[in-house]
């Protein structure tokens, strides 16, 4: 049975992490209301960005001179998976979770008899996918969102994925990232980025426009040299936010239990110091008494 000495010294140690977590908690809660606003301001430009490039490369698909990085390189054979996650720990399943759709996507291509390369944002993507892929991780980008996401950071990445397309590093690029639903909610999700993938036209009435026959000026191959990279830029500044916003949510989460679970083990210590402390003195008084009727 451990001493009153070490009790005391334990229960110190959880308050002093109570504390920790707490802070942690209340700071991601901060972090995470700005984080959220940006991401959910950035989903219907990026949204809209994809179906007005989707009903330009619609009304192309099938013609000569259609820009690269709308029709790939006619191939199937390199993927390039682009996985977005965080530099810093202590956010729960937020990286474990992409990290396994990413594991699971990369060995159902290898399988099937593809190559896969890796360019991964955030040190924690690169700790856990270098255990079983590190002869295919081709970068890692890190200090992405450092204060707080920048559309020159976005920007960096997505040149970054266009220099490797130019060099034929890859055929399909596709980007791994998770998507804010709330607090306690994450969803991986996966974008193919290159070749351009045309997004779903609804089939009610509600999109009419991307049914309808334009006549562009210019014409539609000079609009989509120019857009497809900066809707590459978009797409990937909208899953950094998106990513942000749930890192944030993850480790307020983590940071909550973390901190209730040390309330807890406060509590069970306490009773157990209690406990101890009462059978110390009922033996002490034991032996005064034992050794008064000696006398």
């Amino acid at each position: 049975m451990a001493s009153l000495k070490d009790l005391r010294v334990r229960i110190a140690s959880v308050r002093n992490t109570r504390k920790i977590t707490s802070a942690m908690k209340m700071v991601a809660g901060a972090k995470l209301r700005r984080a959220q606003d940006a991401a959910e301001a950035a989903r219907p430009y990026a949204e809209r960005m994809g179906r007005m490039l989707g009903s330009l490369a619609a009304s192309m698909k099938g013609q000569a001179g259609a820009p690269p990085l709308m029709i790939g390189t006619g191939k199937d054979q390199v993927h390039l998976l682009v996985v977005a996650t965080s530099d810093r720990g202590l956010c729960g399943g937020f990286n474990t979770a992409l990290v396994r759709r990413a594991r699971v996507l990369a060995r159902r291509l290898i399988a099937e008899g593809k190559t896969v390369k890796f360019l991964i944002v955030g040190r924690k993507g690169r700790d856990q996918l270098r255990r079983d892929f590190s002869a295919n991780i081709v970068d890692t980008i890190s200090d992405i969102g450092k204060r707080q996401v920048r559309f020159a950071e976005a920007d960096m990445v997505a040149a970054k994925i266009q220099a490797l397309y130019r060099e034929g590093a890859f055929d399909v690029c596709t980007l791994l990232f998770n998507r804010f639903k709330s607090a306690i909610s994450i969803i991986p999700t996966e974008q193919q980025l290159i070749p351009f993938a045309l997004p779903e036209m609804p089939t009610s009435g509600a999109e009419p426009a991307a049914r309808t026959s334009y006549d562009y000026e210019p014409d539609e191959t000079e609009i989509l040299a120019a857009l497809l990279p900066r809707n590459l830029s978009i797409q990937i500044f909208r899953a950094l936010l998106e990513s942000n916003a749930s890192e944030h949510g993850a480790r307020m989460t983590a940071m909550d239990n973390a901190t209730r679970n040390a309330s807890d083990m406060i509590g069970k210590l306490t009773l157990v110091y209690n406990r101890t402390r009462q059978a110390q003195i009922t033996k002490e008084l034991i032996e005064i008494i034992s050794g008064a009727e000696a006398i």
